[in-house]
């Protein structure tokens, strides 16, 4: 189960570390241990640490509506998104 670490800016640091959605879209894709990291000089600058039990159906879910709605409401600026795999 590879590792996945991903860093975006957001909208509203705040509102992004209190957000629901991560778990919710990627819970039943079998995505675990979710840790979400922020820079602390960087208030728009946030990232994420998690568990892929499989890379296929995460890609695959980031090209969908849901994923979209859920980046939306936690304010993710979808252009500053980069996504890294344990290698």
């Amino acid at each position: 189960m590879p590792t996945v670490m991903a860093h975006h800016d957001v909208k509203d640091q705040q509102h992004w570390l209190a957000s629901p959605k991560r778990e919710e879209v990627f819970g039943p894709l079998g995505v675990t241990n979710i840790r979400k990291f922020i820079d602390p000089e960087n208030p728009t600058r946030v990232g994420i640490v998690m568990d892929v039990a499989d890379m296929g159906a995460v890609m695959a879910a980031m090209e969908n509506q849901t994923m979209r709605d859920a980046m939306e409401y936690d304010g993710v600026v979808p252009e500053s998104l980069v996504i890294l795999v344990e290698a």
